[in-house]
Order: C-alpha cells, then sequence, then structure tokens
C-alpha cells in the first residue's frame, strides 16, 4: 500500500477508522473523511504517532457541492487517489414505510446512496487513473431480500448494491475494481441502534473484519463486481 492514497468516508468510529489505521500501517496515505471533527483529530494523532499518515477532511456527506470539490482537491494536493472505502452510513428511524417522515428518508437515502454517486462522479477520474484503483462499498443484510420495518436504510443500501456493480460492469476494461462488502454482525453504534436489546460482547469487534477490507483495497486483487461477506 506504500504510497497509495487511499480515501475512507465514516472514517471517525467503528469499522471506518479500524480499516484507515490498518491501511496507513500498511503505507497508504489515508484520507479521512467525517462529519465531526473530534474523533477524526484523535484518530489523525494516532495515525500520525504511529508513523502513518493521514490527512483530515471534516466534510458532511449531504452538503453534495462540496462533495464535488473532493476530486478536485484531492488532485491538487496529492495528483491521485487509488482506494475509496465508502464506508459512512446513516440508519433513521425503523418503522413501517407509511410512518417515516419524508425528510428524513430523504436523508437516510441521501447519505447512504446520493452522497455516494456523488463520491464516484468527484473521484472517478483519479480511481481510473491509478493503475490499481479500487472502490469498496460498504453494505449490509438489510439489502438482502425483504426486510420489514428497515424502509430507507434497506432501500438505500440495495440502491447502492445496484449502482456498484453498475460502475463495475462500466469499468470491465479498465485497471478500476469494483467491489460490495457485507461486514456482518460487528459491534458499531449503528448496529447498537438497530438491535438496542442485543448484547454487544455476542457480536465480533470492527477489528475483526478489516482483512476483508484489506484484501479488496490489495493492488493484486482481482475481484470485480462481487458481493463480499466479511464475516
Amino acid at each position: 500500500m506504500t504510497g497509495r492514497v487511499a480515501v475512507i468516508t465514516g472514517a471517525s468510529r467503528g469499522i471506518g477508522a479500524a480499516v484507515a489505521r490498518r491501511l496507513a500501517a500498511a503505507g497508504a496515505h489515508v484520507v479521512l473523511v467525517a462529519r465531526t471533527t473530534g474523533a477524526l483529530e484523535a484518530l489523525d494523532d494516532e495515525i500520525r504517532n504511529a508513523g502513518g499518515r493521514a490527512t483530515l477532511i471534516p466534510l458532511n456527506l449531504l452538503d453534495f457541492d462540496k462533495v464535488d470539490t473532493l476530486g478536485p482537491a484531492l488532485a491538487e494536493r496529492f495528483g491521485r487517489c487509488d482506494i475509496l472505502v465508502a464506508n459512512a452510513g446513516m440508519l433513521g428511524t425503523l418503522g413501517p414505510l407509511p410512518h417515516a417522515d419524508a425528510k428524513e428518508w430523504d436523508r437516510v437515502i441521501g447519505l447512504n446512496l446520493t452522497a455516494n454517486f456523488r463520491l464516484v462522479r468527484t473521484l472517478d477520474p483519479l480511481l481510473r487513473a491509478s493503475d490499481a484503483g479500487r472502490a469498496i462499498f460498504v453494505t449490509s443484510g438489510a439489502a438482502e431480500g425483504p426486510r420489514a420495518y428497515w424502509g430507507a436504510y434497506a432501500v438505500s443500501k440495495a440502491g447502492l448494491e445496484a449502482m456498484a456493480r453498475s460502475y463495475a460492469a462500466e469499468n470491465e476494461k479498465t485497471n478500476l475494481r469494483v467491489n460490495i462488502i457485507d461486514p456482518g454482525r460487528v459491534r458499531t453504534k449503528m448496529r447498537a441502534a438497530a438491535y438496542p436489546g442485543e448484547d454487544p460482547q455476542s457480536v465480533i469487534p470492527p477489528e475483526d473484519v478489516v482483512d476483508a477490507f484489506l484484501a479488496l483495497a490489495d493492488p493484486a486483487m482481482t475481484a470485480h463486481g462481487q458481493r463480499v461477506k466479511a464475516a
């Protein structure tokens, strides 16, 4: 990974932070993207103190106009972007579809799906210019089959998978490899909100799924258009 530039969204905690630590330890320059700064700054300090390289970009991915500037900013600063780990996500309120709040529906779809389209659009020239571009989209089991009461979250993840497969099909003859990863039952704040009665010790920590992410980010990896289960 030495010399490669990796953008990780939702990097302030959980899976995003765990992936950022490992990519940095493997030699990548990690670009940490998240809405809030406090946890990002702590992660940035941790990576730098361990000898890694990191750049912190506080960015609300629902501010689509600012998302559009990310690609040009990376091109100017680094001249490249080799890896996208599209991890940021929002659960929203779970409940019957007819009772869903329209504004919250738009926010969930906006962050989980539309923001990733905007990331694809702004980063695509850099990812395709890389000798081994890698785009990894984080999905969920909620995208598989009917899931009562999961509303906008399930819809957004199913849409994300469809978008990722379309993007993969468009890049069959390029160096860019596009894949989807389902982390499975991982100990995160989002899972705790979705399953409030679940014992957090009964599910695995984020660090246990990082190997699957690194395998998909590896320049030698050949999988393309696949849906991978990390655990």
